[in-house]
C-alpha cells in the first residue's frame, strides 16, 4: 500500500470526491480514501447538514467549500482547477455516498499506468445483480447509446463517477463562433459532457473494472430530481448529437489525416535519406577509401550524423528526443551497452551517441535489402552467429576502441514493459572483460508500437546510467543469469522513475 501511495504521488494522481450532504457516509470514504492516497481533495457542494463540519474534523485533506449548492458539474470543476493549482496532473474522481470502493484505486493506478494520458472509467460490475431504480437502469442504457453515436465508441457504463482525469486535457472552455461554451455543466450532465468531449479532442477512454456497493433502498441518499435531470441529459444529448456532426467528426478526421501525413512524411524521409544519402556515400567511403579502418570509421560516422539530424532536427514530426547524461559519459572508452527494446526507434536512439558504436542485431535486420549492406560494412554482427563466433570479432572492435550495444531482452517489448533478459550481454561482458553501461529508454514503444502501423506523438527519453565495472558486476550476482535477473529489476525501477516523470505531462 506504500508503493501505491508513492506511486500515485509521483505519477501527478490525486483523488477529488464531490459531496453535498452525504454526512452520514462522508468520514468513512474519506478515511478509507486516505489510507491509499496521500493527496484527497473534497468538495463540500454547498452542504447544509453536518457534512462540512466533519470534514473540518478530519485532518490531511484538502477542503474546498462553499455556501450556495450549484451541482456536481460544477463541484467537479472546482476540483480539478485546485487539483491543476496545487500542480497533479490527474484527479481520480469518487462518489461520497459509499457507492464506490477506495480500495479499487490501485485498480485505476494501473490503468493509467498501461495508458498514461487516458480518461480512465471505472466500469461498475454486475450492476444487473444489485437493485437499482428503473430511472437509474434507463439513464444508464440511454447514456451509453448516446455516447456511441456522438463519439463511435461504445462504453459499458457511461455513468459512473469513478473516473481518473487527466486533466490537462480536459476542455474547460471551448470557444464555438462567436459564443463561449462552458465545459463543465453544473450538475450530472457534466460527467458524460466530459466522456464526450474528451472523446472528440482525441483523449483515450479505457474502461477497467471497479466494484460497486448499493445499500438498501431507504439507506440511499440521492439528489437525483427524475423529470427536471431527465429533461436536461435529454437536451444536451440533443446538442451534443449536433456538435457531434458540425465539431467532433472533423476533428478526427482532422487527427486521422495528420497521423496518416506523419507517418507518410518520416517514411519518405528515412527513404530518401537512406537511398540518395547514405547509400551513396558509403558506397563512395567504400569505392574511395583504400583504408579498411577509414572506410568502416566513414560508414560509422553517417549512421551517427543521418540519426542525429533526425533526432535533433526532428526528422519525426510530433516526436521529441531528449538525453539525460547526469554522469558525463563521454563514450571514450570501450563498454558493453545495454538498453531495453521497444521500437524500429531504438537503433536511432542508439546511434545518436557516438560513431564508434556497434550494435548486435538480429538476421533480418544483417540481411536487409535496403540497408543490410550499409550494416554489415559497419560490423554490425547478427546474434545467430553465436558465442564461440562472436567472441573474437567483438574482441577486436572493443580493441579498436568501439563499444557494443546489446538488447537484453532479444525482441521488441510490445507493451514497453521491460521483458525477461537474457544472459548473453552479460557473458560477453565477462568474458571480454569491460564495463556494462546501461541505457534506459522511454516512449519509443509509445510513438511506434511493436505491432503499429502509423507514428504517434509521443516524446523519447533516453538516460545514460553510472558505467558498471566487471568487479561491481559481482555484486549483482556471480552467475550471468543472476546479472541479467538483477538488473531486469533495475530496469524496471528506472524506468518506471522516468515514466511517472514524463507521464504527469503527456
Amino acid at each position: 500500500m506504500v508503493d501505491t501511495r508513492n506511486t500515485l504521488r509521483d505519477r501527478g494522481i490525486c483523488v477529488v470526491i464531490p459531496t453535498y450532504n452525504n454526512e452520514g457516509t462522508i468520514a468513512d470514504v474519506v478515511r478509507r480514501t486516505l489510507s491509499i492516497v496521500h493527496d484527497v481533495i473534497v468538495v463540500s457542494d454547498g452542504c447544509t447538514d453536518g457534512t462540512l463540519d466533519i470534514l473540518r474534523g478530519i485532518g490531511g485533506i484538502t477542503l474546498v467549500a462553499y455556501e450556495k449548492n450549484a451541482g456536481k458539474g460544477t463541484a467537479l470543476k472546482r476540483g480539478f482547477l485546485k487539483a491543476l493549482e496545487m500542480g497533479f496532473s490527474y484527479a481520480i474522481t469518487l462518489d461520497a455516498d459509499g457507492q464506490h470502493f477506495p480500495e479499487d484505486i490501485p485498480l485505476l493506478l494501473q490503468a493509467n499506468q498501461k495508458h498514461p494520458g487516458a480518461l480512465i472509467v471505472g466500469q461498475r460490475m454486475e450492476l444487473d445483480k444489485v437493485e437499482r431504480s428503473g430511472g437509474s437502469k434507463f439513464a444508464n442504457a440511454f447514456s451509453n447509446f448516446w455516447f456511441a453515436v456522438q463519439t463511435g465508441h461504445y462504453l459499458r457504463d457511461t455513468q459512473t463517477g469513478y473516473r481518473l482525469y487527466p486533466l490537462k486535457k480536459l476542455p474547460l472552455q471551448l470557444s464555438i463562433i462567436n459564443c463561449q461554451l462552458s465545459i463543465i455543466l453544473p450538475r450530472y450532465e457534466a460527467e458524460l459532457e466530459l466522456l464526450v468531449f474528451a472523446s472528440w479532442h482525441g483523449v483515450k477512454i479505457v474502461s477497467t473494472p471497479v466494484g460497486v456497493h448499493y445499500p438498501p433502498p431507504e439507506e440511499r441518499v440521492s439528489h437525483f430530481r427524475p423529470f427536471r435531470d431527465f429533461a436536461r441529459i435529454f437536451i444536451l444529448n440533443t446538442v451534443l448529437c449536433v456538435l457531434a456532426v458540425v465539431y467532433g467528426l472533423p476533428l478526427a478526421i482532422w487527427r486521422g489525416l495528420m497521423t496518416a501525413l506523419r507517418t507518410m512524411y518520416s517514411l519518405l524521409f528515412f527513404l530518401i535519406v537512406i537511398f540518395f544519402v547514405i547509400t551513396p556515400s558509403a558506397t563512395l567511403f567504400l569505392m574511395l577509401m583504400k583504408d579498411l579502418e577509414k572506410k568502416r570509421m566513414g560508414v560509422h560516422y553517417l549512421l551517427w550524423f543521418f540519426c542525429r539530424v533526425v533526432a535533433i532536427w526532428h526528422g519525426i514530426p510530433g516526436v521529441r528526443f531528449s538525453v539525460g547524461n547526469p554522469h558525463g559519459e563521454d563514450f571514450k572508452k570501450p563498454a558493453i551497452i545495454i538498453c531495453n527494446h521497444q521500437s524500429h526507434l531504438d537503433l536511432m536512439a542508439m546511434l545518436i551517441h557516438t560513431p564508434k558504436l556497434v550494435v548486435l542485431t538480429k538476421d533480418w535486420v544483417w540481411n536487409n535489402p535496403i540497408y543490410g549492406h550499409i550494416i554489415r560494412n559497419a560490423e554490425f554482427y547478427p546474434v545467430s552467429e553465436g558465442m564461440d563466433v562472436l567472441l573474437p570479432k567483438l574482441q577486436s572492435l572493443i580493441d579498436r576502441g568501439y563499444s557494443i550495444a546489446i538488447y537484453p531482452e532479444g525482441t521488441r517489448s510490445p507493451d514497453c514493459s521491460i521483458t525477461r533478459f537474457h544472459r548473453g550481454a552479460f557473458h560477453i561482458a565477462g568474458q571480454l572483460n569491460v564495463d556494462i553501461l546501461p541505457m534506459v529508454l522511454y516512449g519509443a514503444g509509445k510513438a511506434l508500437p511493436k505491432k503499429g502501423k502509423y507514428l504517434h506523438k509521443w516524446p523519447i527519453r533516453i538516460e545514460i546510467d553510472k558505467r558498471i565495472s566487471p568487479k561491481e558486476m559481482l555484486s549483482y550476482g556471480q552467475s550471468f543469469g543472476s546479472q541479467a535477473f538483477e538488473l531486469r529489476k533495475y530496469y524496471k525501477r528506472r524506468y518506471a522513475e522516468i515514466a511517472n516523470r514524463i507521464e504527469q505531462d503527456v
